[in-house]
């Protein structure tokens, strides 16, 4: 930067932290990046049932930061921020956030305002008119193949009239009668009932839309981390009589020692919650243990199911858990498809909560305020990793405003209800910048050890694992740019101490962004190279491929919403019960009538539709939006190598699912894994429901 220039740099600077903005509401027009807490899901002028707890700035309710606003407080609550209308979508970001006109036009013309105005508002006239239930998996499946016929009433004809002509043609028919005719999601376009086969409940937790949470089990039985003083005794109730069968001719121990036992646990992350849950009154959740067998072909076989309640006398005297275990046919079958729907309603809240919004959305936003406001656009971290920040800021807000609420879309379709977004805040407690890095998270779980002959330094446990496969190819390429790329600006340990403004960026992430674990001692100091490029390189995996691999397969997977469920509304079926009775007699209608209600999966399904298309002008891993983004020939040639790699990568995933030899790459369901396929090459600017490709940002 040529001396001259230095004062305006710093002044820009100034201006992007809104030194010269008056306190209170932000505008349109205000290029202001500043801090805040999340006070603005509850809106308490409206009454307790809309209050919700401010999270961040507590040891109760740590949270990362969100953009400031400046909204005046609610009248109620001094510390809570007031709310814009519920249709409003002019909720602040800085201007230069704001998505693009054709996004906007994207995203206003199909997605979030369709939901709010159109099918919400239909739905609701539908059912306080007829309350309506699924009664078999056809039901289900005509949506896809004829929508939903539309009794004919003056109420919904007024509806009718009030939805813009733009989203008429999205969700009606011609004819007017049918209303919502979704795609047809890929998981049941080969096969109508695949999903339900163990070997695919088994799958997805390593090729799924939450592959990112399954652990190799290292003691037996399963034991809890939560507080035995407050919580009990909440160790596994399975034992081997349940799972010996079932392991090849291997005893319990030979199969842990030989790592061939897994485990998808969620029991400590909702056990806590229960009880509070399942009192809202529509809903009935356990916790759930999922053990899992890997057989010598290389697929996943469930072992044994655990579902647990807190005890009827109090949380300190433990958890009531039944475990129960694999069966094909008659009741006992169809008890095997309720507590696989019971593991999957965990998994799937699981998901959204924390493997999604929290561990993408809510923890990259801090990085992009923090870099907006302490390096400038020439420097070259900036200019590193700014396109990974792009229009998330505006995605996030609008996503407070409409979906993670008070009495918002998520809250509606997802099990913990009110409490979701507070359930995370808990689950930040435990979040570490550095075991996001996809090598450490895999070694944290079990699922790889640590191998120095390896070029990406580990080796996975399991070899058929195609989100980890292709995720460890994304993450050496996306290392191997980064530090080409950051080599030719800091030469030595020494550069990176001495750039003060590097420096405050960091400091500020941790103490201002998230300020809520600045003590923790995790933390890179950020004094080397390496740190800085291991830094920045799990900041691009988290904003594009991590997202990706959470987002996109979301209406590929759990559009047929049988196979993912969100909720589940009564306890499992006891022998010489009617609902047992019933199970025995209509399996279909029984395991349909547990599981998230036919309202909540319409509005469910409408939503998950908008949030897994790509954008029309979607930018993707190894693409900029202008060629020129750098003056530095050294770094443009490095980013050809970085796309070249990429191409290479996708070469390397099509053979990979073509190869019969790896059964988890496509599965029963015959749906090869893709989510991690850059899909650098796509200029078409078609976007939609590809099912592939790793945008730069979290962008949708």
């Amino acid at each position: 930067m040529p001396e001259p220039l230095r004062p305006y740099r710093q002044q820009e600077l100034l201006n992007l932290k809104g030194a010269n903005v008056a306190p209170g509401p932000l505008k349109e027009h205000d290029r202001v990046y500043d801090y805040d807490v999340y006070n603005d899901l509850g809106d308490p002028d409206k009454g307790a049932n809309h209050m919700r707890p401010i999270l961040g700035g507590s040891r109760e309710h740590p949270y990362p930061r969100r953009c400031r606003t400046g909204r005046h407080p609610t009248k109620t609550d001094p510390k809570s921020e007031s709310r814009l209308p519920q249709l409003s979508l002019d909720i602040y970001v800085p201007r230069d956030e704001k998505f693009g006109h054709l996004k906007m036009s994207d995203f206003l013309g199909y997605a979030l305002k369709s939901v709010t105005q159109a099918i919400l508002p239909t739905l609701h006239t539908i059912f306080d008119m007829t309350p309506m239930e699924f009664d078999s998996f056809q039901d289900i499946l005509n949506l896809y193949e004829g929508g939903i016929k539309l009794p004919n009433s003056p109420e919904l004809e007024e509806v009718r009239k009030q939805i813009p002509f733009e989203m008429i043609k999205e969700l009606f028919r011609s004819d007017g009668e049918h209303f919502l005719k979704l795609p047809l999601p890929q998981v049941i376009k080969e096969d109508k009932f695949a999903w339900r086969t163990d070997e695919e409940f088994a799958r997805e937790m390593l090729a799924g839309v939450n592959p990112v949470v399954i652990r190799r089990l290292q003691e037996f039985p399963p034991a809890s981390k939560l507080d035995p003083k407050v919580y009990g005794n909440q160790t596994s109730t399975i034992t081997a009589a349940h799972i010996q069968k079932n392991l090849e001719g291997l005893k319990v121990d030979q199969a842990l020692r030989s790592n061939r036992l897994f485990i998808l646990d969620h029991h400590d992350a909702f056990m806590p919650y229960l009880n509070r849950i399942n009192s809202l009154g529509h809903m009935f959740i356990y916790a759930t243990r999922t053990l899992l067998f890997l057989k010598s072909d290389g697929t996943l076989k469930p072992l044994a199911i655990e579902l647990s309640l807190p005890h009827p006398d109090g949380d300190k005297h433990g958890a009531v858990s039944k475990v129960f275990t694999p069966a094909d046919r008659g009741v006992e079958g169809s008890v095997w498809q309720l507590a696989k729907a019971y593991a999957a309603v965990n998994d799937s809240g699981y998901h959204q909560l924390i493997s999604h919004w929290l561990n993408t959305h809510a923890v990259i936003e801090p990085f992009a305020i923090a870099t907006n406001r302490q390096l400038s656009v020439t420097h070259p971290v900036h200019k590193l990793l700014s396109p990974h920040y792009r229009d998330t800021m505006n995605i996030n807000a609008l996503a407070r405003q409409t979906l993670i609420n008070a009495g918002g879309i998520f809250e509606t379709t997802v099990f913990p209800g009110k409490y979701a977004l507070e359930m995370s805040s808990v689950a930040y407690k435990n979040w570490n910048l550095t075991e996001q890095a996809l090598p450490d998270d895999l070694v944290k779980r079990g699922m790889a050890v640590e191998d120095p002959s390896s070029p990406y330094k580990v080796r996975l446990v399991i070899k058929d694992y195609p989100y980890a496969a292709d995720g460890l190819a994304i993450w050496w390429a996306i290392d191997a740019w980064v530090n080409e790329y950051c080599s030719l600006y800091y030469p030595t340990d020494a550069a990176v101490q001495a750039d003060a403004e590097l420096q405050g960026w960091w400091t500020e992430v941790r103490e201002a962004g998230h300020s809520d674990l600045k003590d923790e001692t995790w933390w890179p100091k950020m004094q080397t190279l390496k740190e800085l490029t291991k830094t920045c390189t799990t900041i691009i995996w988290v904003a594009s491929a991590l997202h990706a691999a959470v987002n996109f397969g979301q209406y590929p997977y759990a559009g047929y919403l049988p196979n993912r469920p969100t909720v589940s509304r009564r306890p499992m079926p006891e022998p010489g019960t009617p609902e047992y009775a019933e199970l025995a007699k209509d399996p279909e209608k029984a395991f349909i009538r547990t599981i998230t209600s036919q309202f909540q999966t319409i509005l469910g399904i409408s939503l998950i539709e908008v949030l897994s298309r790509h954008s029309s002008d979607e930018i993707y891993l190894g693409q900029r939006d202008t060629p020129e983004w750098t003056a530095e020939q050294r770094a443009l040639d490095a980013f050809k190598r970085f796309g070249d790699r990429l191409v290479a990568i996708e070469n390397r995933i099509a053979r990979m699912n073509a190869d019969p030899s790896l059964k988890n790459r496509n599965g029963p369901v015959k749906m090869p894994y893709t989510l991690l396929y850059p899909n650098t090459s796509d200029v078409t600017g078609v976007g939609g429901l590809t099912g592939k490709g790793i945008p730069n940002s979290i962008s949708i």
